[in-house]
């Protein structure tokens, strides 16, 4: 038996920690000397302490920690890398912000630009070959735009609720530190929104995925859900947003392959989207743009039959937004159009101010 003094110095936890642990029922000593009061730890576990160590250094909380420590090795790895993932989503959001933040303060305030960036688009929804009826909503305007694709029995004004809480952004004017905080606060009047459309059914929700035209040479976008967003720039597709599903979770664990994603029984399934009765918090982030983009904003239904070779040939073949979100909505449809399909494509251009 080891003293909690060597026990300590062995697996790298100073003696405040294992009592922390101790009361938190995370790592309790093999025996307590019932006369002296002395602690005393066996060395089998010390495996488990060195765990706890080197979990803390990467930051985990205690209570992820001990559910962490119960499990089986190849669960509890699987643990980790879902726990990782999550921290560098969450850093690069951060550090989206910390460089937006560095040029707003970087900048002298007596620079003009004398150049603005302009936005050449089209949206369409169409309900598909499949589905009764259509519960996605579409827009694009000079400065926004926005895909949703709602669910349940009032996923057709979910989605449409959802949007509109939106359309103030089109004229709204916000400082440049502002507009993450307009972005949230305007998702957060899309959820009640959606909350007043689903009429106290629980079961309905819609995704969103939004780009906001912010000035500059920035585009903020807020996502939440398994609509998407792409940038093709150079003739390169690069999709610029996560879903948020249950296989994706799976892919960011390695739990499965993106081929073996395209088949499961889940594919479908939402970890997150708006729904009247769960708050959820949406990704924020910037985005940097310049002339000669274009950005397509999607539903499921275009891209769970459409692969992305085919879409970076349309989105680099059309000669216009319009052309590209037509030629898009057809292809899903001759593919089966399973579900409802809607996409936005806007070109960024640049005017003079």
């Amino acid at each position: 038996m080891l003293t909690i003094g060597a026990f300590a110095k062995a697996c790298r936890l100073s003696p405040k920690a294992l009592r922390l642990y101790d009361e938190l029922d995370l790592l309790r000593p093999a025996r307590v000397d019932p006369d002296t009061g002395y602690w005393y730890y066996a060395p089998a576990q010390l495996e488990a302490a060195r765990l706890v160590a080197w979990l803390r250094r990467l930051g985990m909380p205690l209570a992820r920690i001990r559910e962490v420590c119960a499990l089986e090795p190849e669960a509890a790895a699987r643990a980790v890398r879902a726990y990782w993932t999550r921290v560098e989503a969450e850093t690069a959001v951060r550090r989206d912000l910390a460089g937006f933040l560095i040029d707003h303060l970087t900048t002298p305030p007596t620079r003009k630009d004398t150049t603005m960036l302009e936005l050449r688009y089209c949206a369409h929804s169409d309900r598909g070959r499949v589905r009764p009826a259509n519960q996605d909503t579409a827009y694009a305007g000079p400065r926004l735009l926005a895909v949703a694709d709602g669910c349940g029995p009032a996923g057709a004004p979910a989605s449409s609720a959802a949007v509109e809480a939106l359309r103030f952004l089109e004229t709204a004017e916000p400082g440049a530190g502002d507009v993450l905080n307009l972005l949230e606060d305007a998702v957060r009047g899309a959820s009640e929104a959606v909350r007043d459309a689903a009429d106290g059914q629980p079961e309905v929700g819609t995704t969103l995925t939004a780009l906001l035209l912010t000035g500059g040479s920035r585009l903020a976008l807020v996502h939440i859900g398994d609509s998407r967003a792409y940038l093709l720039r150079d003739g390169a597709l690069f999709r610029i947003t996560d879903d948020h599903t249950v296989v994706q979770s799976m892919i960011d664990e390695g739990r499965l392959t993106p081929e073996e994603a395209v088949t499961h029984p889940q594919r479908a399934l939402l970890l997150k989207c708006l729904t009247p009765v769960t708050p959820t918090s949406p990704d924020l982030r910037l985005q940097d743009t310049e002339p000669g983009d274009r950005y397509l904003l999607c539903s499921d239904g275009l891209t769970s039959v459409v692969p992305d070779a085919r879409i970076r040939h349309v989105l680099s073949t059309a000669p216009s937004p319009d052309a590209a979100v037509h030629t898009l909505i057809d292809a899903a449809n001759e593919a089966g159009g399973p579900d409802n399909v809607s996409c936005v494509v806007a070109d960024v251009t640049e005017g003079v101010a």
